[in-house]
């Protein structure tokens, strides 16, 4: 039988036998301790099947596109390991699809493309980090629970919180902003980046460090990442995002977050 039938009866299996001393960050409570592999080298696969066994996770794998785009629409995961060259859909695709539904799963990119184009598409579209192929074992778990315990601070905060500043209102619970009661749809890297704002408001901030804080690289080169989803972000939030009045710009250094009638309460 030929090695890649030969390998797909094992697709939907998922790891039921982990080291239980291994203590990364913990995942969201909903999403388990369970990955979602979406690759389709059955040889890679079952790599990362072994290796993130090894650090006390469960892992689901997709081969194709479509059937890694359908699961993580299903079940709820604490992170999804990407592949950008898949079968029927490919990463960048599913990324940018995940993205546009709100789904704020972590998204580690692991792929044989290493050109800058490629890697800075693919953090546009909202993934967290990016390895290339071929990797490190022990580079990959540890960025992996690097991205988790970035987002552990978000998970443990209090879900009932509420930030309003004048009309805007963002509520943390349900991930939901409204301007003056009128729902904003924002992808889950923007909902990210203007909760940080509100929680630090009249603090500067520059492109450097939100690329560290809110996406969680500092690679130089990158700040025209944070440009685009500013501009973005102000045409959502903004009654006139030629002159805002929520998120500032303060030349020569960064951006920050407007200090006026703010109010913060928990429900």
């Amino acid at each position: 039988m030929p090695r890649a039938l030969q390998s797909g009866k094992n697709v939907n299996r998922h790891v039921n036998t982990v080291n239980r001393d291994a203590n990364p960050s913990a995942c969201a409570a909903d999403a388990g301790r369970r990955i979602l592999v979406i690759e389709d080298d059955p040889d890679i696969s079952r790599l990362l099947e072994i290796n993130l066994a090894d650090i006390a996770f469960e892992v689901d794998i997709a081969c194709t596109g479509l059937d890694g785009l359908a699961r993580a629409r299903r079940q709820d995961y604490c992170m999804i390991v990407l592949d950008l060259m898949l079968p029927e859909l490919d990463g960048l695709e599913i990324c940018r699809q995940l993205r546009s539904q709100a789904n704020s799963t972590p998204i580690l990119i692991l792929t044989a493309r290493s050109s800058e184009l490629d890697r800075v598409l693919g953090l546009e579209l909202g993934a967290d980090d990016y390895l290339t192929k071929p990797f490190s074992v022990k580079e990959l778990q540890a960025r992996i629970r690097a991205i988790l315990r970035r987002i552990e601070p978000r998970q443990a905060a209090a879900e009932d919180e509420r930030i309003q500043s004048q009309s805007l209102v963002i509520d943390i619970a349900s991930r939901s902003v409204t301007v003056d009661a009128a729902e904003v749809e924002l992808t889950a890297r923007e909902f990210d980046l203007l909760l940080h704002f509100a929680r630090h408001p009249g603090r500067v901030y520059s492109r450097q460090q939100l690329l560290d804080l809110v996406w969680g690289y500092s690679h130089t080169g990158y700040e025209h990442t944070v440009n685009s989803h500013i501009n973005r972000l102000r045409k959502k939030i903004e009654p006139q995002p030629e002159q805002p009045q929520f998120i500032e710009t303060v030349w020569g250094v960064g951006y920050r977050f407007r200090n006026a009638g703010r109010e913060r309460d928990a429900e």
